[in-house]
């Protein structure tokens, strides 16, 4: 080739490839263009009321996109990084997306949104980070993500993903952190995960899992942490863990596992907490457990371990945490768990331990929460218990420790709550709990304390729950304790207290309970009682009080219970007592009351035992009066009611509500909280609205609309947490309910506390079930907060059970009711991960819509609405509906429900209210019932018989009795699960349709339906 024609080809080849490069570049230049109309494509699906992305507009500036909010760019202006986290976001995320082919980062964290996302991210096979975590995403997890080889991080927890978890995230071999915790996901954990050698942090838990745990994921060795918890898996724990050498942090509690902890698990040295609790896991805790040097927390709460707490336990020098309370362990407490230098929370209630403390037990230890309660631990309790001066629980009750109260507790400031109950406690009350500015709660009853109750007491400015009932104390009351503010219950029934009633009670705004019964008080009745505007239960039965029943008292707003019986007191029974609109129960007896017994109200329908040892008395239930003595007792009456009219027109009578208690949120959350507990967390607003409406779904109604119906015309209830209005929204023919919560300037701040609001109502705008209320949305602004509800037609069950309209004449009606109202609970306990605890479980809180199907209501929703600093202390629930270990514990859980469904299921047989006069003194629904059992009469005398009027109707009510008994067992462990609940129902249900709606019960194949059965009902008494 000429030299010319070679010049004239490399100047070809020249060009070609200038004119190529200058093409790409082109090209990367229009592709950068587009990315910018891209993201303007993405911000028009997106849903933003703070108006967080003002700056993306497109400018004449020079990759100008690369400067907007949340945008991160590469050196040639390709979008790198999208970080849209925390901006008040929601609407959906557009499917151009995939078209950002450069993107490493994609942070979409903790905003609102609640629509699927794109099907796939196949095209994103840059990303090296993807963080979807606190959301509302739906739908299944959108596939090929397996694609990006490079991913080191996927976190799409706290958000609504169902389906199976993708089996082509295996394909990520780099990925370290897998964070899937909190969703629906169903199936089982992927085989295939055995690739993910890289593996740091697994997170599972909170879902809908199944089946057993792959042995396979032992073959991740660089795994530090696996948190599977909250699952329903099957089989045991796999014994492959034991490989896992790197392991720093296991949480499979609540899991479903069985067998017994394998030995290898205790070769892990790195480990530094394990959380087994709430599994079924049996055999012993072994003595290799000393191997664990680096562990800090252990928990095996909850499960069927037996044995002894081996010795070798004082060998975990660093341990925190020791909790393995509700197992079936025995044996002392090993005297070298007193030396460990760093345990703060030590936990054994209910198990069967016996002997004696270590006597310095606290002296070497920081202990913050000590449970000993439910065991037979003997002797004194230790003087050093809270030598260190950070014990904030001291749970002592159900043992049998003798000696006296250690007097460095009544300066132990750090103390919260100290429950002593039911021991052989000796000596007297030590000086100095009322000056611990933290105590909030004082429980002493049934020991054997003498001399008097310490004046210091009174000075207490936390305390809210006192029991010094049945002991042996002899003064007098301090004439203020009952003005302490905080202080909600206070009993001390069953001493040998004297002197008067003090008659201070015009500022108790908290007091709901007052037992002052079987003690030697004298004097008259307090009138200034009836200022206790949250008063439910008052008992100041077997006392010496004289003079008459002051009238205040009758007409209280709240009063629920009332027991008067068994004192000196004379003239008649106040008149107003028949129009209380709270009262439940009122008991005269043994009295020295006369004149006629007052027709109105309640008091038509009195049990006449409540009545007798009055020998004045007459009339109404009791023999007739005679025509003399009814005109001087009705002349009398008239008299004392013009004496105090003045008195009753100068006082208000507040209608307040029952106090409900907030024990802790519904979310299963322990003291440490690095495994498997999720919040929702929002960036309020600030103010650019005086209302906001935050929605679940789509709605064609907005927060004028439900201000514009929130007056009292449109009232159509209240109750403990708020008032209820009907909001008919006439311009979109809709109607809803909305509850405006109970407020006060003085008691919420929610601005502050907006937060944890929004992750409550959030938790409960997850719930999708037909037997629940569905949550459309809730407004709020700095100081209020409205829920907005379905509107359910047909009002409560309690109003259809016992008001006059008698919708529910038909059993097969009420068994309908009942199921639905089982199916509900058993969404809330089984089928929601952490499970939902209503705690408050009632006809009232039970909702009736068109075709009298129930929906579960009212999920405590105020309980973010408490003051601050407010004690949890009192008991949740409502009265009669309470189950009875509540009495003794705080615990709440599933088992707690279970009781008040079993009382909701008596009502629907009896007709009867949980409380009726005719039970008798002290004696609800549940004890009437089972009177009538051991007293061998026919159970048909409980049924309603404006239902059960045929053999057959009476026959299948029984068998639903028979449910409702078990579900009131008296012991939890007793008690069935929800899902139990349903399998028996299905056993017991009518063999026709209901004559009443449209609903019907399944009849195919009756003839073959095993009769419903159990273990004998005795054995339950």
């Amino acid at each position: 080739m000429s030299y010319k024609h070679k010049s004239q080809s490399q100047l070809f080849l020249f060009l070609f490839l200038f004119l190529f490069c200058c093409s790409l570049v082109f090209a990367k230049v229009v592709e950068v263009n587009d990315e910018a109309s891209i993201m303007l494509l993405i911000k028009s699906h997106l849903i933003d009321p703070l108006d967080q992305l003002k700056d993306w507009k497109i400018t004449e500036e020079h990759n100008s996109h690369c400067n907007w909010t949340g945008i991160v760019c590469n050196s040639i202006g390709e979008i790198e990084k999208l970080d849209l986290s925390k901006r008040n976001l929601s609407g959906r995320i557009s499917d151009e997306i995939q078209n950002l082919r450069s993107l490493t980062s994609l942070n979409l964290c903790c905003n609102g949104f609640a629509t699927p996302l794109p099907r796939s991210f196949s095209n994103l096979t840059k990303l090296q980070t993807v963080d979807l975590s606190q959301n509302y995403f739906v739908d299944s997890f959108p596939k090929g993500l397996g694609m990006a080889i490079g991913l080191t991080l996927l976190n799409a927890s706290s958000n609504n993903f169902s389906g199976d978890i993708p089996e082509d995230l295996a394909n990520n071999t780099v990925l370290e952190t897998l964070d899937l915790r909190g969703n629906f996901f169903v199936g089982s954990i992927p085989v295939s995960f055995r690739s993910l050698g890289k593996l740091k942090f697994l997170g599972l838990s909170g879902n809908n899992l199944t089946g057993p745990i792959p042995r396979e994921i032992g073959e991740l060795s660089s795994l530090e942490s696996i948190i599977l918890g909250y699952n329903e898996f099957s089989g045991a724990i796999p014994v492959e863990f034991g490989n896992l050498t790197s392991l720093k942090y296991l949480d499979l509690a609540y899991g479903n596992l069985g067998g017994s902890i394998p030995q290898e698990l205790w070769n892990l040295k790195a480990l530094e907490a394990m959380f087994l609790y709430k599994n079924n896991l049996e055999g012993k805790i072994p003595s290799e457990i000393r191997k664990l040097t680096s562990l800090t927390q252990l928990d095996l709460s909850d499960n069927l371990l037996s044995g002894e707490i081996p010795a070798e336990i004082s060998e975990l020098k660093s341990l925190q945490l020791f909790n393995v309370m509700s197992n079936k362990l025995t044996g002392s407490v090993p005297s070298g768990i007193s030396k460990l230098s760093q345990l703060r929370v030590l936990e054994l209630w209910n198990n069967s331990f016996s002997g004696s403390l270590p006597d310095d037990l606290g002296l070497n230890s920081p202990l913050e929460w000590v449970d000993l309660s439910s065991n037979s631990f003997t002797g004194r309790i230790p003087d050093s218990i809270c030598h260190q001066g950070n014990l904030t629980k001291l749970i002592l009750f159900n043992n049998k420790f003798s000696g006296p109260i250690p007097t460095g507790l009544s300066t132990c400031n750090s103390l919260v709550r100290v429950r002593m109950q039911n021991n052989f406690i000796s000596g007297v009350i030590p000086v100095g709990f009322g000056s611990l500015e933290k105590l909030q709660r004082l429980e002493l009853a049934n020991n054997n304390l003498t001399g008097q109750i310490p004046n210091d007491i009174s000075l207490s400015t936390s305390l809210s729950f006192i029991d010094f009932s049945r002991n042996q104390l002899q003064s007098s009351l301090p004439s203020s304790i009952l003005l302490i503010p905080n202080l909600q219950n206070f009993l001390v029934s069953g001493n040998n207290l004297i002197g008067k009633i003090p008659n201070q009670f015009q500022d108790c705004p908290s007091l709901s309970i007052l037992d002052l019964s079987s003690n030697q008080f004298t004097g008259t009745v307090p009138s200034s009682i009836a200022s206790c505007q949250k008063l439910v239960y008052l008992n100041l039965k077997s006392n010496q009080l004289t003079g008459e029943i002051p009238v205040p008292i009758a007409m209280m707003g709240t009063l629920a219970v009332l027991d008067l019986s068994s004192n000196s007191l004379t003239g008649e029974i106040p008149e107003s007592f028949g129009n209380s609109p709270a009262l439940e129960s009122l008991n005269v007896s043994y009295n020295r009351l006369q004149g006629p017994v007052p027709e109105n109200g309640m008091l038509r329908t009195i049990n006449p035992s409540d009545l007798v040892g009055n020998n004045g008395l007459c009339g109404n239930v009791l023999p007739p009066c005679t025509g003399s003595t009814s005109h001087n007792s009705r002349h009398k009456r008239l008299h004392t009611r013009h004496m105090i009219t003045g008195w009753v027109i100068g006082m208000s009578v507040v209608l307040a509500v029952l106090m409900a208690a907030f024990a802790g949120k519904t979310l299963y959350c322990k003291w440490y909280t690095n495994g498997g507990c999720f919040e929702k967390r929002f960036e309020m607003g600030k103010g650019e609205w005086p209302w906001r409406l935050m929605s679940f779904q789509k709605l064609n109604f907005n927060s004028n609309d439900i201000l514009n119906c929130v007056k009292e015309s449109n009232v159509i209830g209240m109750g403990a947490t708020g008032v209820v209005y009907k909001a008919e929204i006439a311009r979109t023919n809709t109607i809803v309910a909305v509850k405006k919560l109970w407020s006060t300037k003085n008691d919420i701040e929610l601005g502050s506390s907006a937060g944890d609001f929004v992750g409550e109502v959030n938790v409960l705008g997850k719930l999708r079930h037909r037997n629940i209320v569905r949550l459309l949305g809730y407004l709020h602004n700095n100081t209020n907060a409205m829920i907005v509800y379905e509107y359910m037609s047909n009002g409560s069950l309690g109003e259809a059970l016992h008001g006059p309209g008698r919708l529910l004449v038909d059993w097969v009606l009420r068994y309908n009711i009942a199921v639905g109202v089982a199916q509900g609970l058993s969404y809330l306990h089984h089928d929601c991960y952490p499970p939902v605890i209503h705690r408050d479980v009632k006809p009232n809180n039970i909702l009736l819509d068109g075709n009298l199907e129930a929906r579960i209501a009212d999920f405590g929703l105020a309980r973010m609405m408490v003051k601050k600093n407010e004690t949890v202390s009192m008991v949740a629930g409502s009265y009669g509906y309470i189950a009875p270990e509540y009495g003794y514990t705080l615990k709440v859980d599933e088992k707690s429900d279970i009781y008040s469904y079993g009382v909701v299921l008596m009502e629907l047989i009896t007709g009867k209210h949980p409380i009726e006069p005719e039970f008798g003194d002290s004696v609800d629904i549940v004890e009437w019932v089972r009177r009538k059992i051991r007293d061998n009469k026919p159970l048909t005398e409980v049924v309603d018989q404006n239902v059960g009027n045929c053999k057959h109707v009476e026959e299948e009510m029984l068998l639903v009795l028979r449910i409702a008994l078990i579900c009131t067992a008296k012991l939890p462990k007793d008690r069935p699960s929800m899902r139990d609940v349903i399998s028996m129902l299905e056993e017991a249900r009518p063999r026709r349709k209901s004559s009443g709606n449209s609903n019907t019960v399944p009849t195919s194949n009756d003839k073959d339906k095993p009769v419903f059965s159990t273990s004998p009902v005795n054995d339950l008494l």
